[in-house]
Order: C-alpha cells, then structure tokens, then sequence
C-alpha cells in the first residue's frame, strides 16, 4: 500500500483489486487489517467485503476457490454474503460462492476420473439398468469423499452451505442437470443443513427434513420424464438416460440420508497433516465400508 497507495484505493476504499489479491495470497491478517479499516498506516481504508472485482466476481468467491476456511470466516464475519453472484462477459454468470467450492472440489484428482460414469467405466456403460453399477458407483464416489485429502474440499463447501439460502434448490438444480458428483459432494457436506430443510434456519420456523423432500422431487420428475416421451421431438432414449441418471441420483440421496451423519462425523475427525502422516487409503476404504454395511 506504501509503494504503490495510488493503484490499490479509491479515496478511502481499498480497492476489489487489491482485495482479491490479498486472498489469493491466503493473506488472513492483511485481509483482517484491510476490512476493519483502522490502521493508520493503510490511511484508514477500508475493503469493501461484498464489492465485486472488474471480473465479475466477489471475495467470498476467491476465497472458496482458495479452498481457505479461515478466509471464509474471516470475510463472513464482516459481512460478506454467500448469496451473491458473479455476473459479467468475464466470469461464468450466476454463481454462488458455493457453486465454486463444490465444482473445483470435482476437479480433484482423486474425483476426476469418477465425475461421470460413462467417462471410463465399461461396465457402467453396458450395465446402466443394473443397481449394482449404480451401487458401486456410488460407493466408489463416497469413498473418495471419504479421503483425508479431500477434507479440507468438504469443510470448505460445509462452511459456505451453512451461510447459503435455498440450499435445496441449489442442490436439486445439480440433480436436475444429472451432476452426480456435484450431488454427493453437496450432499455429503451440508447433510446437517439438508436435514433440516434449510441452511439458514430461521427462529420459530420449522421445516421439514430436506431428503424426502430431495426425494419426492425427483420422483415427481421421473413421472414427468415418461410423461415427455414421443413429445415434442424428444427422443426416447435422451428421457431413457435422465430417468437412469435419476435413479442413481435417488439411491445416492437414500444412502447419505441413512449413513451421512456417520460419515460426516468420520471426516471431521480426520487430522489436516502432510500427505505423508495421512490416514492410509485402505483403512479409509474398509471404515467406509463398515459404515455403509451398518446404515444402509
């Protein structure tokens, strides 16, 4: 700010620029410094938490692509809104910050080569009708979720879930478009939330619990699906596909409903150490099973 004051404020605001920057760098007490606006030597600017950058995007954004917890709740508890979306010929309009968290989670390494099944599992291909390959599937996507290298991807996303409104639709919106990994990542994360019809609940409002509302919509859309065939130059085979896709979708929102809190509370306890000390795949892989085989 010293060296180059001119080109990071506007009077007495620091700019979204320099904001943004400072996030990128996972700078957690610049950013602290920069948003209570009281140091003498930054001229008393102050950084704006909700103000969108010349790309079109927020610093609760940047900060979930970071993957940084501490900045998510740094930026939240000065104001920053979960609720806000990118807009702009820069940026992929209409995103949440959450949107971002659980798409960048799916280009992990471990998920990419499970993100779709028809990307590299023969069987899966040649069996689609077969709830064995959806079980597996399914099994094979929660496993990995399950990884002490992904935890930091899912507290991530369960943090911003908790400050998003409309959660279901959010999720409903990935079940809709057939987005199975995107599905079991929200689903994993924000299953308190989900249970409790909403992620914000509010004082003296009751909602009901968010799977079997999850559930009865797909349902209702799958009748919709067989209602669509031969209509309107829809071929048969496109509403084929999106009803087996739906199932899928429905069996993996049946298997968090039962064993999410179980496995929700199995990755909160993993350590974030090195790669090295981590928790051995295989012991990951049997303590998944044995919570499957005791909830499902």
């Amino acid at each position: 700010m010293q060296r180059y004051g001119r080109g990071t404020r506007w009077g007495s605001i620091i700019t979204p620029e320099a904001l943004n920057q400072m996030i990128t760098q996972n700078a957690v007490r610049c950013v602290k410094v920069a948003l209570e606006g009281q140091a003498p030597e930054l001229g008393r600017c102050r950084a704006g938490p909700n103000v969108m950058t010349q790309y079109g995007y927020f610093p609760l954004h940047r900060a979930a692509e970071m993957f940084s917890v501490d900045m998510i709740e740094l930026l939240i508890r000065h104001g920053a809104s979960a609720n806000l979306r990118t807009a702009g010929a820069e940026v992929i309009e209409g995103l949440l910050p959450l949107h971002v968290a659980v798409d960048n989670t799916c280009m992990h390494k471990y998920l990419e080569d499970s993100l779709f099944p028809n990307r590299e599992d023969q069987y899966y291909n040649e069996h689609r009708d077969c709830s064995e390959a959806d079980a597996n599937y399914i099994f094979r996507l929660i496993y990995l979720l399950c990884l002490p290298e992904m935890k930091i991807f899912l507290d991530t996303t369960r943090l911003v879930a908790k400050y998003t409104d409309n959660l279901l639709v959010e999720l409903w919106n990935y079940i809709k478009d057939g987005k199975l990994a995107q599905t079991a990542i929200l689903l994993l994360a924000a299953q308190q939330q989900i249970r409790m019809g909403t992620s914000r609940k509010k004082k003296g409002n009751s909602k009901p619990d968010g799977f079997p509302t999850i559930c009865e919509r797909i349902l209702d859309n799958n009748i919709t699906l067989q209602l669509e065939k031969g209509q309107n130059g829809i071929e048969q085979e496109q509403v084929d596909a999106k009803i087996k896709l739906n199932h899928t979708a429905m069996m993996l929102v049946r298997v968090i409903s039962k064993a999410g809190e179980d496995l929700d509370s199995y990755i909160r306890n993993h350590l974030e150490v090195p790669y090295f000390m981590q928790v051995p795949h295989l012991e990951v892989l049997e303590r998944v099973s044995s919570i499957l085989k005791d909830n499902v």
